[in-house]
C-alpha cells in the first residue's frame, strides 16, 4: 500500500538507511515524509540533529499502518488461495524441543487453513547445524532459539519462553518458587552440547552471574537433560514448555532477572529468493505469532 515505506523508516529511524533499503534517494524519502506529516497535521518523528526518533504520533500511525498492511496481505493470500490453492514443498529445520508441539501445530494449522497439498521436508538438529542449513542451503526456513548472531539471516519472533532451573525433587532448592542464577554457582550442571542453542543460553546466564558452569554431563536432547536431572545427576537450565513432557522427580524453578526467558523465532536467508510457498508459510507463522501475543 502507498504508505508502506513509512514502516521501514520507522524501524530504522534513519532516512539514509531507509532510502537505501527502499531503493529511493534520500531527498525523495524526505519529501514523502514531509508530505505525509502535512496531511496528518503533526510531526511523526522527533528530530535531533540528523537523527530521527519515532514519537507518540508516529507510534500510533505505525501501529495502524502495520495492521492495514497485514489486512491487505491477508486479502491477497485469500484471493490467491481461491484462485489456486498454494502448492509446493518447504524445507524446514528446527530444534529438537520444538518437534513436540510447536512445529506440528504450525504445520497442521497451515495445511488446514492454506492447503493440504503443501509438503514439508523436516530436519531436526543443533542450533548451529540448523543455521548452516539456512545459510548454505537447502533449508528455506528454520525455527530456532536464541536469535542467531549471523547477519545472513532474517528473523521473525514467534514466542518467548520462560527459563527455569531444573532440579531433582529432593534437592534443597525444590521448595522454592523461583531462583536467581547466582545461587546455582556451586551446582553440577547437565547441559546440551556446545553447538546447541540452550548451551549458549546457559553459558551467557552463568557469565552474567559471574561464574563458569561445572558441566558433568552433556546431551543432545532436552528430554535427556531432564531425565538426568530427575535421576539426581545435576541441575539444568531448560525452557518452560506450554505442553511439558517431563519425567517424574523433576522440579522447575523459574529464573529471576532480565535474562529469565528465551526468544524463539523463524529465520531465513536474507539474500536468497524464497519460493512462494515458503514465503506464504513465513507470513502465516508471523501472523500466528502476532495473534498469540
Amino acid at each position: 500500500m502507498a504508505d508502506a515505506w513509512f514502516i521501514t523508516l520507522a524501524e530504522l529511524e534513519n532516512t539514509s538507511a531507509a532510502a537505501r533499503k527502499l531503493h529511493l534517494t534520500q531527498p525523495t524519502l524526505s519529501r514523502m515524509l514531509g508530505r505525509l506529516e502535512r496531511e496528518l497535521g503533526v510531526e511523526l518523528f522527533d528530530r535531533h540533529a540528523k537523527r530521527l526518533k519515532l514519537n507518540a504520533y508516529g507510534q500510533i500511525y505505525l501501529g495502524h499502518l502495520r495492521r492495514a498492511v497485514a489486512e491487505m496481505d491477508a486479502a491477497r493470500h485469500e484471493i490467491a488461495d481461491r484462485a489456486g490453492p498454494v502448492e509446493g514443498s518447504i524445507d524446514l529445520g528446527f530444534l529438537h524441543s520444538f518437534g513436540v508441539w510447536l512445529v506440528p501445530t504450525l504445520i497442521g494449522e497451515f495445511r488446514r487453513q492454506m492447503s493440504p497439498r503443501v509438503a514439508f521436508t523436516l530436519t531436526q538438529g543443533a542450533a548451529e547445524a540448523i543455521l548452516d542449513r539456512v545459510v548454505a542451503g537447502p533449508a528455506d526456513l528454520a525455527i530456532v532459539s536464541p536469535r542467531p548472531r549471523s547477519n545472513d539471516v532474517g528473523w521473525a519472533p514467534i514466542m518467548r519462553q520462560r527459563l527455569a532451573l531444573a532440579v531433582p525433587a529432593d534437592h534443597p532448592f525444590a521448595v522454592r518458587d523461583e531462583i536467581a542464577m547466582t545461587e546455582a554457582r556451586d551446582e553440577s550442571f547437565v547441559a546440551m552440547g556446545p553447538t546447541f542453542g540452550m548451551r549458549r543460553i546457559l553459558e551467557e546466564l552463568c557469565a552474567e552471574a559471574d561464574f563458569r558452569p561445572q558441566i558433568t554431563f552433556e546431551a543432545t536432547e532436552l528430554g535427556t537433560v531432564a531425565g538426568f536431572v530427575a535421576a539426581g545427576l545435576g541441575v539444568a537450565v531448560i525452557p518452560v514448555e506450554d505442553n511439558p513432557q517431563l519425567p517424574a522427580g523433576l522440579t522447575l524453578l523459574p529464573l529471576t532477572g532480565d535474562r529469565s526467558s528465551r526468544d524463539v523465532g523463524l529465520i531465513w536467508h536474507r539474500d536468497r529468493a524464497m519460493t512462494p510457498v515458503a514465503r506464504r508459510f513465513r507470513d502465516y507463522v508471523t501472523e500466528w505469532a502476532a495473534e498469540r501475543r
